[in-house]
C-alpha cells in the first residue's frame, strides 16, 4: 500500500498498575456519599437509599482495590529487580 511514516507523540505512559485510578474512583464514591447524606430522609421516603450504600461499598471495595493494585505494584517492581537467571 505505499510507506507509512508514523509520529509517536512524546507522552507519559498511563498509570499501568492502577494505583491512581482505584484511588480516584474511591474518592469519587466517597464524595457521592458525603453529597448524598443531607437528603437520607428524603432518599428514605422515595425507596432510594441503596444509592448511599452503593456508594459505601464502592468506597469499601474502592479500598480493598487499592490494597491490591499496590501489592501487585510492589511485586512487579521486586520481579523487574531480580537479576536474570
Amino acid at each position: 500500500m505505499g510507506k507509512r511514516t508514523y509520529l509517536i507523540a512524546p507522552v507519559e505512559p498511563l498509570d499501568v498498575d492502577g494505583v491512581r485510578t482505584v484511588q480516584v474512583g474511591t474518592v469519587v464514591f466517597l464524595v457521592a456519599f458525603v453529597a448524598l447524606l443531607p437528603f437520607y430522609g428524603r432518599l428514605e421516603e422515595e425507596g432510594q437509599t441503596w444509592l448511599l450504600w452503593m456508594c459505601l461499598t464502592g468506597v469499601g471495595l474502592g479500598l480493598l482495590g487499592v490494597e491490591y493494585c499496590k501489592r501487585r505494584r510492589q511485586l512487579r517492581t521486586d520481579h523487574d529487580e531480580l537479576p536474570d537467571a
